[in-house]
């Protein structure tokens, strides 16, 4: 008898897999408009915070995926069942649901409005109006929200990554970069008045919201496989994590370079992602302004799928941890799954139309992602650590996640600090 043979995953099959749709969503018009804001204000000095982010995402998203496929579960439903008491349970679902559902009903007007600068640079005036454009682009995301499956929505947010991967760096590398200005960036500082940026740069990388998604993501993705060929799953999981997350922070990388490079090192400002393509356009040419405008569309048009496709996620997961009836979970549930994903859309076109300063609401949006993140990040660690199902773990495999946390929490507390501390003086 032969015992069946282990094949570790090689790098040159890689195919995109859940990690994609993760990069997809946090590369949205917040990344655009935090990283060139802190670019066009700071110039290369926090830099670090980004590539910390980075590394912090593949690892937090790393052990989201563990969840999903180890446990068979998501991660809403695997915090909520480690609550003995239905009481506990209710009250940290009803803290899911207010700082990840409704905020990403937030998020979507911002996705769809950056869709719309993104669109307004590449069209002409006469078709460039903003409301049409807002229709066009959440019916766009409704009917890939309904109608495209992971396999389909993985590979068409593959490509609209790749799109904004090119466009972005292209832009970046249009005017040439000063990379030794650059490698001064990865020295950890905060300037008087950067904490804010810093956070919001680590809350547009580390999203809790896709702790969740990749979770739910790699649990469907995995779903029913041999306890034997767990381990194999996992090793995919990661791969796909390392490249597709590292793709989206050179992603960002490229823009908060472009922001310094073209915007602070000339003393300009900016209010907005789009204004971007009009400071560049002296310097680097009109083809510079397009691949601006084709990054920020694509960008936008990514979240706008991406955010319903979480939140309809989460709320499903909290559908079966308090259903009654288990027959009835697979209708109920896909009804609930759809309705959430479009009433996510619609609220976030009701949010254009309203024209809510898109730049207050991404910000707002991604400083209470930073403070969000560290008890995300915490009761992550505990599902891993303490009976993820993966075995025992060693304290060097554990260091990774707790520096994460540390930074986290250490950035989340000074920034309460100067809230009181303001508040105080008044």
């Amino acid at each position: 008898m032969t015992l069946a043979q282990s094949r570790k995953p090689s790098w040159r099959d890689y195919r995109p897999g859940p990690a994609m749709l993760v990069t997809a969503a946090f590369i949205g018009p917040g990344t655009v408009t935090t990283a060139s804001l802190a670019g066009a204000a700071n110039g290369f000095a926090l830099l670090w915070a980004l590539v910390f982010a980075i590394i912090g995402a593949v690892i937090l998203q790393n052990m989201a995926g563990r969840i999903g496929i180890l446990r068979e579960r998501g991660l809403a439903e695997a915090i909520l069942l480690e609550i003995p008491n239905n009481i506990g349970r209710l009250a940290m679902a009803a803290l899911i649901l207010a700082a990840l559902v409704i905020g990403n009903a937030a998020y979507e007007g911002g996705n769809l409005g950056g869709a719309v600068a993104g669109a307004q640079i590449l069209l002409p005036a006469e078709y460039s109006g903003k409301q049409p454009l807002i229709l066009v682009i959440a019916a766009l995301a409704g009917l890939l929200f309904l109608f495209g499956g992971q396999k389909l929505l993985t590979g068409i947010l593959t490509i609209l990554v790749s799109v904004m991967s090119l466009a972005f760096i292209a832009a970046a590398l249009a005017g040439g970069i000063d990379f030794v200005a650059l490698a001064s960036g990865l020295v950890p500082s905060l300037p008087d008045g950067t904490t804010l940026t810093a956070i919001a740069l680590i809350g547009t990388t580390i999203v809790p919201y896709n702790l969740f998604l990749h979770a739910a993501l790699a649990r469907d993705k995995w779903t029913d496989i041999a306890d034997d060929r767990k381990q194999d799953a996992v090793a995919e999981m990661k791969r796909d994590t390392l490249i597709a997350i590292s793709l989206g922070g050179l992603i960002s990388i490229a823009i908060l370079s472009t922001a310094a490079t073209f915007v602070f090192s000339q003393s300009l400002a900016i209010t907005s992602a789009a204004d971007m393509a009009q400071q560049i356009a002296p310097v680097a040419g009109d083809w510079a302004t397009l691949t601006i405008g084709i990054g920020l569309f694509a960008a936008g048009l990514t979240s706008a799928i991406t955010a319903p496709l979480a939140t309809a996620l989460i709320v499903q997961e909290l559908f079966a941890v308090f259903r009654v009836e288990r027959d009835q979970l697979s209708k109920g549930s896909s009804a609930l799954y759809k309705v959430t994903g479009i009433a996510i859309i619609a609220i976030g076109a009701a949010i254009g139309f309203a024209d809510i300063s898109l730049l207050s609401l991404i910000l707002t949006a991604q400083i209470a992602n930073g403070l969000l993140l560290p008890l995300v990040a915490i009761l992550l660690y505990r599902l891993v650590f303490r009976g993820g199902g993966d075995g025992p773990a060693s304290l060097l495999q554990k260091i990774p996640a707790i520096a994460v946390i540390m930074v986290t929490l250490l950035l989340s507390a000074r920034q309460l600090y100067l809230v009181i501390d303001k508040l105080g003086a008044n």
